[in-house]
């Protein structure tokens, strides 16, 4: 408790030394209120375009559609919805995504941890308000991405209206080759 009050006590004195020795204080770049305002603006929208997995495996299939995957580097190489491409949310800016998606027009489909159950490893149930789904469509749309699609569906790692790539789907396939190799000793 003392140590917390000695750090609140310095940063205190830090800032109001600053601002007597006439350094002027910025505040970040943060806009809680346009978020807010986006994300409404956002919702009935995105709503209008959350798809099945039939809708979600046709469109992947049309030419120029890009499926985006924006969770962890880790969870992406371990198991992703084939064809996908990556980019970690955090690094999120206009410049990557420009680099990653040139035109704004570009049909993008997205899924997360939440479209998926059976596999905590790559694939970890997130509170269903924080799902990276919702920030995800809500940056896209933001940066100028309006063509954007949702995966609506929780589906089974299993399922085989799904096509997983990836280190931990490779494994499996491994692991089932050794196991039909055993049955037929």
């Amino acid at each position: 408790m003392k140590m917390q009050v000695i750090i609140v006590g310095a940063v205190l004195a830090a800032s109001a030394m600053g601002k007597e020795a006439g350094v002027k204080q910025q505040v970040a770049k943060v806009d809680f209120i346009g978020f807010t305002q986006m994300s409404e603006e956002v919702r009935a929208y995105r709503e209008l375009r959350r798809v099945s997995i039939e809708q979600f495996n046709t469109m992947a299939k049309e030419e120029g559609t890009v499926i985006l995957d924006t969770r962890s580097k880790r969870n992406f190489d371990g198991r992703r919805i084939k064809g996908a491409v990556h980019l970690n949310f955090s690094e999120f800016s206009e410049e990557k995504l420009a680099k990653l998606i040139p035109d704004k027009n570009t049909r993008i489909l997205i899924y997360c941890n939440n479209n998926f159950k059976d596999d905590p490893q790559t694939m970890m149930l997130k509170s269903a308000p924080l799902a990276l789904n919702i920030p995800t469509f809500i940056n896209l749309y933001g940066y100028g991405y309006k063509n954007v699609y949702e995966l609506s569906d929780y589906l089974s790692v299993k399922d085989p209206r799904v096509q997983f790539e990836g280190d931990v789907v490779r494994a499996e396939k491994k692991q089932m080759s050794r196991l039909a190799i055993q049955k037929k000793e």
